[in-house]
């Protein structure tokens, strides 16, 4: 084959070209062989590995029932440790304490505004009192619980799921889940 690769007659698509990239990236910053790295979830004992390096969040505003949209990518940061990265975020529409971030543009009624802002962990409410979290991966939306089977919200309080990036477990092969404890940021 030429260039020694069986696909090359798939490098013209741009996943796989951003995929390569990222590898080479994730290899040169760490100057090692590289474990893959993806999103991990984690509510009390429950944890989730999920294979990707970029997602989508979508919530409703509980109050003003307004729709909000992050983008996000799991990367390595200057001393080469997992972390999410805050691309791009947007809202379809305004209200109290929603005002437009500094530098957004108005598209079709819907707020963008870029971020590029790393962050070692989220914290997201989970509770029956509002509608919940969506994750939004290549394959489609799902709700954010249901990465966690066993998750219910406690009756009064509520509960909280982190999000963070993480290096697969050293025994699980690469999947869209995995319920074995990823290792801490």
């Amino acid at each position: 084959m030429p260039g020694g690769c069986f696909a090359d007659h798939r490098r013209d698509r741009p996943d796989q070209h951003r995929a390569a990239a990222w590898r080479a990236d994730l290899a040169e910053a760490t100057g090692r062989r590289t474990r893959m790295i993806g999103l991990c979830l984690a509510s009390g004992v429950l944890t989730a590995f999920i294979a990707t390096q970029e997602f989508t969040l979508r919530w409703t505003h509980s109050i003003e029932k307004v729709r909000w949209e992050e983008n996000w990518q799991v990367r390595i940061d200057d001393a080469r440790t997992p972390v999410l990265r805050l691309v791009e975020g947007r809202i379809r529409g305004s209200g109290a304490g929603m005002e437009p971030a500094e530098g957004a543009r108005l598209i079709d009624g819907v707020w963008h505004y870029p971020v590029g802002r790393d962050m070692a962990e989220v914290e997201l409410a989970h509770s029956h009192y509002t509608a919940g979290y969506e994750l939004c991966l290549p394959a489609g939306c799902r709700p954010l619980a249901d990465y966690l089977p066993g998750l219910s919200p406690a009756p009064e309080h509520g509960t909280s799921i982190r999000l963070y990036a993480c290096s697969a477990p050293p025994q699980a092969p690469a999947a869209q889940q995995n319920t074995r404890r990823p290792q801490a940021p």
